[in-house]
């Protein structure tokens, strides 16, 4: 891409990427904070993501930034944590650290990393690899560089993810450069991105023009024609040209004319090869089947070569680059040309060449033994399962079921080989992939007859189906499971039964519940009273709750005896369903600790979200935005489409009911764009909520209204859309009806409900349909119902919907002239929302005090609401009285970055002195 022309003010050798360049420059100077701080960058081979990583590296050391890079390797990329290795080697060990965090990273990373058998959690990695990164960067500002990112290891993206996602307050920032279709899931949407296409044909004619030997005529256009505004091709076609191909070219290029661009550029590669001294080519298979090779070890593995000679002439042409220790192959498709271009044999040879180098390095050599098999190879996959458990033991899930599925392709016995697949499944599964979850156990049923091998696999098959929105799916694979193992293995079927009930609920659909009912009613005996539970709630949580209830009991005293994950999640699940929200935010709670503690990252994100929403509910609206955003990254990084959905939809009601109605309608239909909901009706009722408040909160009852009478049917008597979660939105429903005009229609639906519950639903459902009531009664019977739903005492774990019950009785009394009585439930009301920082129905609020003559009514300071959620956070703890210290160590944040937090906290709030704080956030509402 270098050529002799500008473009871009600091790089005038670089052709056809100004805005890219312009892009670059952004991230660099957002290592203040004034930006993202990550950035993307994706292209198909050749187009030049590694010259602009190299570019920025350039800028990024002429700022003063310290730079650390990592490049992914094909060859490491089942090796646990390899590249993460790559990227700290600068850093370690790290001596800084407090003691706990250098012991993780010694066990990670330390000489014996890979022989180390305790577990090693993944958030104490990720918490020690974030306090190194911070560390450095509080001595000198940060530049990390990540390319051919398609090639790391799954466990150091995970990590990498992790670090994205946690940057902000550091002065760090991190490119990731991968090929397009190779961007890990963990960045794929999740951060600003953007794509190298095709060089312009203008841009592209430049650049071939720039080349040493330039092509004319017929054959200029030929090339411009099959590079295709490749950079890459357009600089190695006229140099194939150069030494007399071009009767391949006019063949239809070098590779042939039905190869893709990458395939050609690659035989392009290896075309140059002959021409080498053959201990080079030697040299260059055993460097190409190496990775990123320390000259040590492809020295002990060709003792007969001398290999620094043997590279010269490689060097000296360009392709490979011996520094530091190491030797770099110019570009990845260089490697690809040389690797593929040799024969099995000579690339066997150079396996087994460096599997015998490297004796002290069991997981690297258990895989050079697997790219040299010649077939199923008892020995070597029992090296790469033990190479796969010794990464179970430091929490890196996505390189065990690497390492079990080659493990499984070499294992002759049939019956072991479909274990090890379905094991590999379990550890994906563990580390948040349900696609790969997907792939790998549909593949068990082909390896064996053993029915339970079978009837688990299709169970962790039904769960990424139902984790990727593709209920039918997975309820046609996890139904089928319970019913045949009804009387066989109880266990198991519960255990599928417990795991439809998700997708049951999730999908609404009568049949399934109805299905799921006949199932359960199949199984005899009790043996998980957890999963029972949830699955028995999961079919008509509303009308047999006095049943369901003593269930959750049974639950509750199975985890007594039992905390397992199964157990907390099912339970957790029964309780939030069934209304008990403060059982269910501490048991969820709960769950999470055992998740963090397993390093089981990416099961993370179902439970963060069942957790968030259980804190939304209970008034914990922070706490609750916290969680559902990060829910919504791991989600969005493992492919979990129905957490994604789900997070993004709670995140845009919280947006509506604080009062940014714009933000919360872009994120609502950007959360759901491109998916059916017509499939998943719990996910097409909260996102018609989620419109309908923000509606509600610009003061369009109309739209509002509309947006909320379509979360039940347009029947003559209306049916709830969602058989659980439409019930909950009436009360919202009935407000924007009265203030639309549309009380006679919402009388049908409130109507049509009342007629089908029975007389016993939970507190909240029933304060809710009094709420209802009592807004579309228009005699004075409207203040028994208004009564019944502020009442209650049962009713105060759910304060934002009290605190409208009570706004709403308020509004009414002072409509009657009762002044004197509307202001203590207005006042009630108002605390709540001050506290939730509801600003619209704060501003309601204080209107209906002042017109009911309260004295004094103001909202809450506006300085509280603009502080981030981390910013609140903190100067919450800081008002405590902890120190910076006290509060880094809480929030997994280093001293340093809390300082920087306060030092922006304090302007806002119009303080100058710690000793403030609690003032201010009280007089804020927040005290």
């Amino acid at each position: 891409m270098h050529a002799g022309t500008t473009d871009h003010p600091f790089d005038p050798g670089i052709l056809g990427r100004a805005a890219e360049l312009g892009r670059l420059d952004r991230l660099l100077g957002a290592v203040d904070g004034s930006g993202p701080q990550v950035l993307v960058l994706a292209g198909e081979p050749g187009t030049g993501k590694s010259t602009l990583v190299d570019r920025a590296a350039e800028r990024g050391r002429e700022q003063g930034l310290g730079i650390l890079r990592v490049r992914g390797s094909e060859g490491e990329a089942g090796l646990g944590l390899s590249g993460m290795h790559q990227l700290l080697h600068p850093l370690l060990p790290g001596t800084g650290l407090p003691a706990g965090q250098r012991e993780v990273l010694d066990r990670a990373f330390g000489p014996q990393a890979a022989e180390y058998e305790l577990r090693l959690d993944q958030l104490s990695l990720c918490v020690g690899v974030l306090g190194l990164l911070t560390e450095a960067a509080a001595r000198r500002p940060l530049l990390l560089l990540v390319d051919d990112a398609q090639w790391l290891d799954l466990g150091s993206v995970d990590v990498l993810a992790f670090l994205a996602r946690r940057l902000e307050g550091r002065p760090v920032v991190l490119l990731l450069a991968a090929r397009e279709d190779g961007v890990p899931a963990r960045f794929d949407r999740a951060f600003p991105q953007i794509t190298l296409g095709p060089l312009s044909r203008t841009a592209a004619g430049q650049l071939l023009d720039a080349q040493p030997d330039p092509p004319r005529g017929k054959t200029r256009a030929e090339i411009l024609q099959q590079a295709a505004g490749n950079p890459l091709a357009l600089i190695e076609l006229p140099r194939a040209l150069a030494r007399g191909r071009t009767g391949d070219m006019g063949a239809g290029g070098a590779g042939g004319a039905t190869l893709p661009l990458t395939a050609r550029l690659e035989n392009l590669f290896a075309a140059d090869l002959p021409g080498l001294p053959a201990p080079t080519r030697a040299a260059l298979l055993l460097v190409a089947a190496a990775g990123p090779a320390r000259l040590t070890d492809l020295i002990r593995a060709a003792p007969e070569l001398d290999l620094v000679a043997a590279l010269d002439p490689a060097e000296r042409a360009g392709l490979v680059r011996v520094a530091d220790g190491g030797v770099l192959l110019r570009h990845p498709l260089v490697r690809s040309a040389v690797y593929h271009a040799a024969s099995f044999h000579e690339r066997r040879q150079a396996h087994l060449a460096l599997a015998a180098a490297l004796t002290g390095e069991p997981d690297r050599r258990a895989w050079h033994l697997a790219a040299a098999a010649t077939g199923q190879d008892a020995a070597v996959a029992d090296a790469l399962a033990e190479s796969a458990e010794r990464a179970r033991g430091r929490g890196g899930f996505a390189a065990a079921a690497t390492a079990l599925e080659r493990a499984a392709e070499l294992t002759p016995a049939p019956d072991l080989r479909a274990r090890r697949l379905l094991t590999a499944a379990q550890a994906a599964m563990f580390a948040g992939h349900p696609q790969w979850v997907g792939e790998l156990s549909g593949r068990v049923g082909g390896m064996t007859d053993d029915p339970r091998l079978r009837a688990e696999a299709s169970l962790l098959g039904g769960w990424a189906l139902g984790v990727t929105l593709r209920h039918e799916e997975a309820l046609a694979l996890l139904l089928g499971v319970a019913e045949a193992t009804a009387t066989s293995a109880p266990d198991l079927a519960l255990g599928a039964l417990s795991t439809a009930a998700t997708s049951v609920y999730n999908s609404g659909a009568p049949r399934h519940r109805a299905e799921l009912d006949r199932i359960d009613g199949l199984i005899e005996g009790d043996a998980d009273p957890a999963g029972r539970a949830w699955a028995r709630a999961a079919v008509d949580p509303v009308h047999e709750r006095p049943l369901l209830t003593r269930h959750l009991t049974e639950g509750l005293a199975v985890l007594a005896r039992e905390e397992s994950l199964g157990n907390l999640t099912a339970v957790g699940g029964t309780a939030w369903i069934l209304d008990e929200t403060e059982q269910a935010v501490r048991v969820l709670g709960r769950t999470m600790d055992v998740l963090r503690r397993a390093g089981s990252a990416g099961t993370n994100a179902t439970v963060t979200q069942a957790l968030a929403l259980a804190l939304f509910e209970n008034g914990s609206w922070t706490a609750a935005e916290e969680a559902a955003h990060e829910a919504f990254w791991m989600a969005t990084e493992a492919g979990a489409d129905n957490v994604t959905v789900g997070a993004g939809l709670l995140r845009a009601t919280l947006h509506a009911l604080r009062g940014d109605p714009a933000t919360a309608r872009a994120e609502a239909l950007r959360a759901v764009r491109g998916v059916d909901l017509r499939r998943s009706l719990s996910l097409q009722v909260r996102h018609r909520h989620a419109l309908g408040m923000a509606a509600f909160a610009a003061g369009d009852h109309a739209d509002a209204y509309e947006q909320l009478r379509a979360t039940f049917t347009r029947d003559f008597r209306p049916d709830p859309v969602h058989y659980h979660a439409s019930l909950y939105y009436l009360g919202d429903l009935t407000a924007a009806a009265v203030r639309a005009g549309r009380a006679d229609d919402a009388r049908t639906v409130a109507d049509a409900v009342l007629h089908g519950l029975k007389p016993d639903p939970s507190p909240r459902l029933a304060a809710v349909l009094h709420r209802a009531t009592a807004l579309l009664t228009d005699t004075d019977d409207a203040e028994r119902h208004f009564r019944a739903a502020v009442d209650d005492p049962a009713t105060d774990c759910w304060p934002f919907e009290k605190a409208l019950a009570h706004l709403d009785f308020g509004e009414w009394l002072r409509r009657r002239r009762r002044s004197a009585e509307a202001r203590p439930h207005l006042t009630a009301a108002l605390e709540c929302f001050q506290r939730l920082d509801a600003r619209p129905w704060t501003e309601r609020t204080t209107a209906e005090l002042r017109a009911a003559g309260a004295a004094g009514a103001a909202t809450a300071p506006a300085a509280v609401g603009e502080l981030t959620p981390q910013e609140l956070q903190i100067a919450e703890l800081a008002a405590q009285g902890l120190t910076n210290r006290d509060i880094a160590a809480r929030l997994y944040l280093s001293p340093r970055t809390v300082g920087y937090h306060l030092h922006k906290i304090f302007p806002k709030l119009g303080i100058t002195a710690r000793a403030q704080l609690r003032d201010a956030l009280t007089e804020g509402g927040r005290g």
